[in-house]
């Protein structure tokens, strides 16, 4: 009898050995630490008067997440629909002829990497943004600084996690890839553009997993 841990194992392999993930997996770090430190570099250098309007230091340095949702979502649908453009999932599912103990090691091995591979980013592009903004910035013992690093990548590891669901749901790539970018960021513009929808957009994952790590001017979510 196949154990879940046996099953476990199996996905580790597979996710490590597919040249596509590390290749999400390297956009993602880039999309987070790169624009992070980028966009604390530009806001230092052109500082004015009137760059303090409505400034917050920690929202400056992490707005590669915002890109980074992208990557690792789409991650998460080819961690699921891979298999079943190869046709590998047959072998899967002969091995393994329950669905479920397949898509919880999918999920939980790629939220796993996804939660170290994004809190190391994440803390990157904290730690040298904050330094990059000289004078504006804060340090990492700020009262919100970890609330908002430990937010950000539970964000991005519920994304990741969405992503493989929706993946073995539809079991199509191109379809999964539309999917997540239309309940990620098309929905919000829709919901956002509709009169009385604040109440709804609450409970839009994109909404609801910034409101994790993004603060208003005065530093509280």
């Amino acid at each position: 009898m196949v154990t879940q841990g046996a099953v476990i194992r199996s996905e580790w392999i597979k996710l490590r050995s597919v040249r596509s993930s590390w290749l999400m997996l390297g956009a993602t770090v880039l999309g987070i630490a790169g624009v992070g430190l980028l966009v604390a570099y530009v806001t230092n250098a052109h500082w004015s008067a009137s760059s303090a309007a409505g400034f917050n230091p920690v929202n400056q340095t992490l707005l590669g997440v915002n890109l980074a949702e992208l990557t690792i979502g789409v991650l998460g649908v080819l961690v699921a629909s891979g298999e079943y453009a190869t046709g590998m999932i047959r072998a899967t599912f002969t091995a393994v002829p329950r669905r479920l103990p397949v898509l919880v090691a999918k999920a939980g091995v790629l939220a796993a990497v996804t939660f170290v591979v994004c809190l190391a980013a994440v803390l990157g592009a904290f730690v040298g943004g904050q330094a990059l903004l000289g004078s504006h910035g804060l340090g990492i013992g700020h009262p919100e600084a970890v609330r908002a690093v430990i937010g950000a990548t539970l964000y991005l590891t519920g994304v990741a996690v969405l992503g493989v669901g929706v993946g073995f749901l539809i079991r199509s790539t191109a379809g999964g890839i539309a999917t997540v970018i239309g309940v990620l960021f098309v929905l919000p513009l829709l919901a956002g553009a509709l009169p009385g929808s604040s109440a709804f957009e609450g409970y839009l994952p994109s909404m609801a997993g910034r409101a994790l790590f993004i603060m208003n001017r005065q530093g509280h979510a």
